[in-house]
């Protein structure tokens, strides 16, 4: 087996590891807990991981698993907002549920990557790209929530459930505490499982 082929091996086994570990994760009930008509979710830090030592790629593709898991509560009816939403527009939904979380993936392996080019200490961009995971994650689906569904019924009964008087006091409103919670559970878990794949692979990355 020559040197490339060793190290996509290596990426693949990783990848899958992780995506196993988004799979468990949501079956025990580890990734995500309901709050109200959310979720406090707790599936963006093997996201982050992903997305650190293996590149964006990677986190694009647990991203996915991610947003494939959302999309299919929103079908079994498991989750309240999002099977709501679906019965308004389900192509909306899947991006919603889906394309947001990719995006997500994605933006996390962009931000270690220039917190590298900047040569920032490993540990400082493992918790910057960890921390981005929960605040990304909440910022693209409240953004793309609001874009696509704020003035349905179904949201609008939200916004005047919470007293909100605009779009970003509703969004405030809706993700409170739960969203501050998300994103320091998921930043200092990201940043120690991170730094301690990186040191124990000796620092060395997966092509990306």
């Amino acid at each position: 087996m020559n040197h490339a082929k060793k190290f996509d091996v290596r990426y693949l086994t990783q990848l899958a590891i992780l995506v196993a570990v988004e799979l468990v994760m949501k079956l025990i009930g580890l990734g995500s807990v309901p709050v109200g008509p959310l979720y406090m979710s707790f599936l963006t830090v093997p996201i982050a991981v992903g997305a650190i030592i293996l590149g964006p790629m990677a986190g694009a593709i647990l991203g996915g698993v991610f947003g494939i898991v959302s999309f299919l509560d929103a079908i079994k009816g498991a989750s309240v907002m999002t099977s709501a939403l679906l019965a308004v527009s389900p192509l909306h939904t899947f991006i919603l549920c889906f394309g947001m979380r990719v995006l997500m993936g994605i933006c996390v392996g962009w931000m270690y990557r220039a917190a590298e080019r900047l040569r920032a200490k490993p540990a400082v961009g493992c918790f910057a790209a960890s921390l981005a995971a929960p605040v990304l994650n909440t910022l693209f689906f409240m953004g793309y929530l609001v874009l696509a569904f704020y003035n349905t019924d179904y949201v609008q009964s939200l916004v005047a459930a919470k007293g909100a008087v605009n779009p970003l006091m509703f969004v405030v409103l809706l993700v409170g505490v739960q969203g501050v919670v998300e994103a320091i559970v998921c930043s200092v878990a990201g940043t120690a499982i991170a730094c301690g794949v990186r040191k124990a692979l000796g620092n060395m990355q997966a092509p990306r």
